[in-house]
């Protein structure tokens, strides 16, 4: 039984503020929502997730929508209970630094734009604590120079899959091509997002089989269209960024707007 992630900044300041959340919440919410399906679809019967990075629960919100209710998520203290998308008793606090180690398994582990913010003497230990998690991982991570809040370490595909493959695990780019132009998925998941899995488990993965002849691993750099345009020209991320904000904004408006009519009600 279980128990009880802009700019780089160097600032000691608490940098995954109620405001980072606001400003991501939305737009991982919707990519989330659209991804989901197309992953599920691909791997077949999933009855548990854990999310780890899960922020205030997003994806693992998304898998309770698409029927799977044993989804958890694992973050680190500074995230808001209060505020989570997920029961609380589903979310775990845990430093992501350090080896994860519970007492149970999952179908699928999740780690989504996550690896970057912890230092790189770290980043062993957090593909570590993903492969004991569980046989099938979904994970994504920023290449360099994409930028964000406290990226500590940005990489290429390449290096965390020789990670991966050092754990006994294979690397299927199978998620990629499906979401690159659908403007619902943020660039960074449609980018990034790959799919690793214990290669001596393979067998039972029969449409993931299938798909490792499509993987090419000297191909897996490559950078999304709105990724470049936003370095090239950080006023296009900018742009870009207020308007998930202001539709996360509207939303929220409307939402309170339609609780306050049905309560005057």
């Amino acid at each position: 039984m279980l128990t009880k992630r802009t700019k780089y900044s160097r600032s000691k300041a608490q940098p995954y503020s109620a405001a980072f959340y606001d400003n991501q919440q939305e737009a991982s919410l919707q990519s989330a929502r659209q991804m989901v399906p197309l992953v599920l679809e691909i791997v077949g019967p999933v009855r548990s997730v854990v999310d780890v990075g899960c922020g205030l629960g997003t994806w693992p919100r998304a898998f309770n929508e698409s029927g799977i209710a044993d989804a958890w998520g694992i973050d680190g203290s500074h995230v808001d209970s209060a505020r989570l998308l997920i029961p609380v008793d589903k979310f775990l606090k845990r430093d992501l630094s350090q080896p994860l180690k519970l007492d149970r398994q999952f179908d699928l582990v999740v780690s989504l734009e996550v690896a970057e913010h912890l230092p790189s003497d770290a980043a062993e230990t957090l593909v570590e604590s993903l492969t004991r998690l569980g046989s099938l991982v979904l994970f994504s991570a920023a290449i360099p120079f994409q930028g964000g809040t406290k990226h500590l370490n940005e990489q290429w595909p390449q290096y965390w899959s020789k990670i991966f493959e050092e754990k006994g695990f294979s690397l299927i780019d199978c998620i990629r091509r499906k979401v690159w132009g659908n403007p619902r998925v943020q660039p960074c998941y449609a980018q990034n997002t790959l799919l690793f899995v214990k290669t001596a488990d393979l067998a039972n993965y029969p449409s993931l089989k299938a798909e490792m002849g499509s993987t090419k691993k000297h191909q897996l750099s490559v950078v999304h269209p709105e990724i470049y345009l936003g370095v090239a020209d950080p006023r296009n991320a900018c742009f870009r960024d207020a308007l998930w904000f202001l539709l996360a904004v509207t939303k929220r408006a409307v939402k309170n707007r339609t609780m306050h009519f049905f309560v005057k009600s």
